[in-house]
């Protein structure tokens, strides 16, 4: 076989190890066993902490005061979206320790080593550049509100952060993830009860609450576009957990802590639009909005958290992103090959974050149910390949760029090109069936998961023999 590089040789000499302040090299090759430390319970903190901030909040605002819930239906919703979402996550990082290398060097086996690079594409841009400006507006308005500066100034402030600690590498991330967990956990914990406290179950938002079936699945929808949106970076921060790591252990705590954290902020989320309805703390700036029903230290504190959030966030953004880029393919030659990605990475997000200030809160809404579209079929794809070899892990395929595997490519394909002119349902494009029955909601992401694990199992026996590999 035609290798990209040299695995064993690229990483023979690495010396990175556990140290935290270092600059982590190489790129996206596997991790040596000398190198290989923590333990499965690092991954709850690590897949906590950037879910607690603003934007998870913001989704379960968007259920009651855009798609109509009710506060019952809402926090329904939450919990089917971030349970399906959460349990696709467990299964991906379960695999990692054993295989050793990112999310999206294991797409290769689905989609091959070329054509790999559409989903390692779709990636960069949706987490490198796309949830990187989200976040990064979201930490801007955040400091705006504490300190009053101008929000351009704000952003600069954070985008530095993020960069700096993206740049170092995984180790640094880790660690950053778990001293921002408990600063974290502990502010959003009591000002969501207070949060709670003041909103009213009962609440009928705007339109009577007749969101209905529709709205009901616009939530889902929207629920599963941010916590999904996880999940090709899920073996990115569990490949250098020891080879011989508990599956079970690594999957629950990956999962619990995506589902954990994203639910109980969504459903603080649905209960402040009555909340600060009856405060009358309505704003333009979501973050003031929310941060209006808290006492006067609490707020303050909790702009900081949010703020901290949004850093926690990005920074695996910004490394998952520059990871995705590099299995697209893409030769860097240089030691340090992913931390100068990026960097790059970093500054084209600044760009586009800076572009996107004036009007956050409704581009976040056309984001979230943008970005499931492409996510739905890769994860059908994925799993999919992931169940139809669980007998063996096939690694010298892995970067073997004569690896070809065309049932990944058509399978998502196949799920993107017919569940999104059928099924989408949102302001910039609204697909046939919406258009005839309003009530459906938008079920893109279920049509296309759906139909493209359906396609790549049928196709997979025909590619099987040229696939398999030894056992794990």
């Amino acid at each position: 076989m035609t290798a990209e590089t040299p695995p064993t040789a690229t990483a023979a000499d690495r010396r990175y190890g556990d140290r935290v302040v270092a600059v982590e090299p190489g790129g996206n090759e596997p991790i040596p066993a000398a190198e290989r430390h923590g333990r499965p319970r690092q991954l709850f903190w690590t897949w906590t902490s950037p879910n607690l901030e603003f934007a998870t909040i913001f989704v379960g605002v968007l259920s009651v005061s855009a798609f109509g819930l009710t506060f019952p239906q809402a926090v329904a919703a939450v919990l089917l979206g971030n349970g399906i979402s959460a349990l696709a996550h467990g299964v991906l990082s379960a695999r990692a320790p054993s295989a050793g290398v990112p999310q999206m060097v294991l797409g290769r086996l689905a989609f091959g080593y070329r054509g790999n690079a559409l989903p390692s594409a779709l990636m960069t841009i949706t987490s490198g550049f796309g949830w990187f400006a989200v976040n990064s507006v979201s930490a801007a308005f955040a400091l705006d509100s504490l300190t009053g500066l101008p929000a351009a100034a704000c952003l600069v402030v954070v985008v530095l952060v993020q960069i700096g600690v993206a740049f170092v590498g995984h180790n640094l991330v880790q660690a950053f993830e778990r001293f921002a967990f408990p600063v974290l956990a502990v502010v959003f914990a009591i000002g969501g009860v207070i949060v709670l406290l003041q909103s009213d179950p009962g609440y009928v938002p705007d339109g009577g609450g007749t969101g209905g079936l529709g709205g009901f699945l616009l939530t889902v929808g929207a629920v599963v576009g941010y916590t999904a949106g996880w999940s090709p970076y899920a073996a990115d921060y569990a490949r250098y957990l020891p080879a011989d790591s508990s599956r079970l252990r690594t999957g629950l705590a990956a999962g619990l802590g995506l589902f954990g954290s994203t639910s109980v902020l969504m459903i603080v989320g649905a209960g402040s639009v009555s909340a600060t309805a009856a405060a009358g703390t309505a704003s333009e700036n979501p973050t003031t909005a929310f941060v209006g029903v808290l006492p006067g230290v609490l707020a303050a504190l909790t702009l900081l958290a949010v703020a901290l959030g949004a850093v926690a966030a990005n920074v695996l953004n910004v490394y998952s992103g520059a990871m995705a880029f590099l299995s697209a393919g893409v030769d860097v030659p240089l030691r340090w090959a992913r931390a100068v990605v990026a960097l790059a990475f970093g500054v084209v997000g600044f760009v586009i974050a800076l572009l996107a200030l004036a009007d956050a809160a409704h581009s976040y809404e056309a984001f979230l149910l943008v970005i499931v579209y492409w996510i739905g079929p890769w994860l059908g794809v994925v799993l999919t390949d992931q169940y139809l070899r669980r007998d063996g892990l096939p690694a010298e395929l892995l970067y073997d760029r004569a690896h070809r595997n065309h049932a990944g490519l058509v399978a998502l394909l196949v799920g993107i090109v017919v569940s999104v002119p059928l099924f989408s349902n949102q302001v910039l494009f609204t697909g046939l069936v919406p258009r005839l029955v309003p009530g459906v909601g938008d079920v893109t992401f279920l049509v296309g998961f759906a139909l493209a694990a359906a396609v790549y199992a049928l196709m997979f026996p025909r590619v099987a023999g040229r696939t398999a590999g030894p056992a794990e």
